[in-house]
C-alpha cells in the first residue's frame, strides 16, 4: 500500500504526543482529517482525543467499507474518540454537530484489538447517558452562579432602597423645616409639591419594573436548563441482545446533548415486546435497514412489527435469521396471519434487500414477494426449504430482472427444479452479480444442465458451489466455464468427491460434506494444481479460486 506524502508527514506528526501543544496551534483545518486518520493507523489514542475534542467541521465521518487489508480501528482510539466527543461540548474551538460512526465496529478478537458491534454500541449508550449527567451537572452549576449573582443584585437593590429611605426621610425633614423658615414668608408652591410627589412615584415605577425584569430572566433560565439542546448527533450501527437492551433502551430515551441515531439495527435473543419499544424510540428519518435474530417470533409477531417497519420510510433492509417462522405447522389461524403478513409488507414501499434464513416457509413464496411494492435487488433465501412451485414463482417474478445479489443456498435442487433455475438466470443474466448455490445438492449432471444458463450471466462477478457433490471431473468443467466469464472475480468451488477420504456415501448431503474428513496429505495440493493449471490454459490471471468456505467474501470483489 502506498501511501501519499500527506499520509506519511501526518503519520510522523501523531507520532509524538509531547510535541502536539506546538502543532495543534497551527495546523490549518483542511489537515485535521489526515491526522486524525494517520492516529488510528498508527494507534495513537491522545492524538485521537485532541484531534477530535476541537474538530473544526460541523461533520465527523468515520467507518464505512474498509479497504482490502485495512484493519479496524483498535478499542483504545475508539473510547479515546468518545470521550474527545463529550468534552468537546464544552470547547468553544469544537464546531462538530454530526458523528457518523457507522460500520466503524470490528471483529471481536480481530487484529489490532477492534471494538465488535457489541461493545462499541455498549460504549455509545454510556457517553450519551453520562453527557446527560455532565450537562446536569453544568446546569446546576450555573444554576446556582446564578442564584449567587441574583442575591448579590437582591442585597445591592436593599441596600439602595435603604440608603434612598433614609435620604427621603432626611428631605423630609429638610422640608418640614423649610416650611418652618418660610412660614412667615408666604404658603409653598402647590406645583413644586406636586413635582416632588411625581418624582417619588417614578422612581418607585422604575424600581418595580427593575425587580418584575430580575424574576423574569431567572424564569426564563430555569426554562431554558429544563429544555436541553442537542449539540451534536451520533449515528451508528447498533447491535442489541439481552444483556444490552436496557442501556441502549435508556440512551435512545434520553434528552440531552447527544442525540442518539441508528443507521443498520441488528437485534438478538430478544422479545417481540422490546423490539417493538426499540422501534418506539428510533428516529424515524435515519433508519436502513434492520436485522433480527435468533429470536422467537413466529408468523404473528412478525405480522405485528411490519406495521412498525413501515413508519420508518427510508427502511430498505429486512434481514429475518432463525426467527421460528414455521408455516409447516397446521396452526389455526395461519391463513389469517400469513395476509396479514402479506398486507403489512406491502407497506414497506422502499424495501430493496430481504433476507429470510431458516424460516421454514415451503409453498409460501408467492404470499411474501408478490405484494412488495418495488422489485428487490437483494434476496437472500437459505435453508427455506423452498418448493418447486416456489422456484417456478420465482423464476418469473417482477423481482427477478432486477436482481443483483442472490442467495438459495441449502435449498434442494433437482431434475424438477433445473427449469425453473434456468429460466431465472435467464431473466436475471444481466443485472445478477453475486450468485450462492452452495448446499444445494448438485451433481456432475444437474450442474451439466445449469451451466449453459450460468455462463449466460455476464455481469457475474462472484459465485458459490461449496458443499455439492461434484466430481473432479464435473469441477474442471465448472472452472472453464467460469473462465469464459468476463467479469467473474471470485469462485468458491466445492471439494470434489476424489479428496475425501473413504466411506463417504454415493450423494452425499451438504452436512457429510461439511463434517467428513478431507484426504490432506496429497487430494487438495493436487485439486488446487490441477484448477490453477485449467484457469492458466484459458489465460485467466484475475479470477480467485478458493474452497475455503469460513472465509470467503463475496463483497471484496466490489
Amino acid at each position: 500500500m502506498v501511501h501519499s506524502l500527506v499520509s506519511l508527514c501526518a503519520r510522523e506528526v501523531v507520532s509524538d504526543h509531547s510535541s502536539s501543544p506546538t502543532w495543534l496551534r497551527w495546523v490549518p483545518r483542511e489537515l485535521y482529517g489526515a491526522l486524525l486518520e494517520a492516529a488510528f493507523a498508527c494507534y495513537r489514542p491522545l492524538a485521537v482525543g485532541e484531534l477530535v475534542q476541537r474538530w473544526p467541521e460541523r461533520t465527523l465521518r468515520l467507518g464505512g467499507r474498509r479497504k482490502t487489508g485495512q484493519i479496524a480501528p483498535s478499542r483504545l482510539c475508539i473510547q479515546a474518540l468518545l470521550l474527545a466527543v463529550v468534552r468537546g461540548l464544552a470547547d468553544q474551538r469544537s464546531a462538530l454537530q454530526l458523528l457518523d460512526i457507522c460500520g466503524l465496529q470490528g471483529d471481536e478478537g480481530g487484529m489490532g484489538d477492534p471494538m465488535g458491534g457489541w461493545s462499541l454500541t455498549v460504549a455509545l449508550c454510556t457517553m450519551v447517558i453520562q453527557a446527560k449527567v455532565g450537562a446536569q451537572r453544568a446546569q446546576r452549576k450555573e444554576g446556582e452562579r446564578e442564584r449567587k449573582r441574583f442575591s448579590a443584585l437582591e442585597r445591592d437593590r436593599d441596600l439602595k432602597r435603604e440608603r434612598g429611605e433614609r435620604m427621603r426621610v432626611k428631605g423630609l425633614q429638610d422640608d418640614e423645616t423649610c416650611r418652618e423658615k418660610t412660614a412667615s414668608k408666604g404658603p409653598t408652591s402647590e406645583k413644586e409639591l406636586i413635582k416632588g410627589v411625581r418624582r417619588r412615584m417614578e422612581m418607585e415605577r422604575k424600581r418595580g419594573i427593575v425587580v418584575t425584569g430580575l424574576k423574569g430572566s431567572k424564569l426564563e433560565t430555569e426554562g431554558k436548563e429544563a429544555d436541553c439542546e442537542v449539540l451534536v448527533h451520533v449515528r451508528a450501527d447498533l447491535f442489541v441482545n439481552a444483556r444490552s437492551w436496557e442501556r441502549v433502551r435508556v440512551a435512545l430515551s434520553t434528552s440531552g446533548p447527544l442525540k442518539l441515531q441508528c443507521r443498520y439495527l441488528r437485534v438478538e435473543e430478544i422479545s417481540v415486546t422490546c423490539i417493538r419499544t426499540l422501534l418506539n424510540q428510533l428516529p424515524h428519518r435515519t433508519l436502513l435497514g434492520i436485522d433480527i435474530r435468533y429470536s422467537s417470533l413466529g408468523v404473528a409477531g412478525l405480522a405485528e412489527l411490519l406495521p412498525l417497519l413501515s413508519t420508518f420510510p427510508e427502511l430498505n433492509s429486512l434481514r429475518l435469521h432463525y426467527c421460528n417462522l414455521d408455516i409447516r405447522r397446521n396452526n389455526l389461524g395461519q391463513e389469517e396471519v400469513l395476509r396479514d403478513l402479506s398486507r403489512g409488507l406491502a407497506n414497506l414501499q422502499e424495501l430493496r434487500q430481504l433476507s429470510l434464513t431458516a424460516l421454514r416457509l415451503p409453498g409460501q413464496l408467492r404470499v411474501l414477494l408478490s405484494s412488495l411494492p418495488q422489485p428487490l435487488e437483494v434476496l437472500e433465501l437459505p435453508y427455506l426449504s423452498l418448493s418447486p412451485a416456489d422456484l417456478a414463482y420465482l423464476s418469473c417474478s417482477h423481482h427477478v430482472s432486477s436482481l443483483l445479489q442472490l442467495d438459495l443456498s441449502e435449498n434442494c435442487l433437482d431434475e424438477t427444479t433445473v427449469p425453473s433455475i434456468r429460466r431465472l438466470l435467464s431473466q436475471a443474466s444481466s443485472s445478477l452479480q453475486h450468485l450462492s448455490l452452495s448446499g444445494c445438492g448438485l451433481t456432475d449432471a444437474l450442474l451439466g444442465l445449469l451451466l449453459p444458463s450460468l455462463g449466460g450471466c455476464w455481469a457475474l462477478k462472484s459465485l458459490a458451489l461449496a458443499l455439492n457433490p461434484l466430481s473432479m471431473a464435473g469441477l474442471v468443467d465448472l472452472v472453464r466455464m467460469a473462465a469464459r466469464m468476463p467479469c467473474l472475480r471470485q469462485l468458491l468451488y466445492p471439494n470434489p468427491l476424489e479428496d475425501y477420504q473413504p466411506g463417504l456415501p454415493n450423494l452425499p448431503s451438504s452436512t457429510q460434506l461439511l463434517e467428513w474428513p478431507l484426504d490432506e496429505s496429497s487430494g487438495i495440493s493436487m485439486t488446487s494444481n490441477q484448477l490453477s493449471k485449467v484457469l492458466m490454459d484459458s489465460g485467466r490471471s484475475d479470477l480467485f479460486l478458493t474452497c475455503d468456505l469460513l472465509n470467503y467474501d463475496k463483497d471484496s470483489v466490489d
